[in-house]
């Protein structure tokens, strides 16, 4: 992963989103995802997702 388009994409003084890329696709750092918890629920085409980290650090997402 390319840290440098995640620090362009946070400083950039034009109005993007602060997780957006300059190659449109989104890198979200798991810090972010998992500053409140070890678990976030993703709601995708009407269907809730649940991504969890485990102790070793993994991801494990399920419906």
């Amino acid at each position: 992963m390319n840290n440098l388009n995640i620090d362009i994409a946070r400083t950039s003084t034009f109005n993007l989103h602060p997780l957006a890329t300059a190659n449109k696709n989104k890198i979200i750092d798991t810090d972010l995802l998992f500053e409140s918890g070890d678990v976030v629920l993703i709601q995708h085409q009407g269907e809730q997702y649940r991504l969890r980290r485990t102790r070793n650090g993994k991801l494990i997402l399920t419906k």
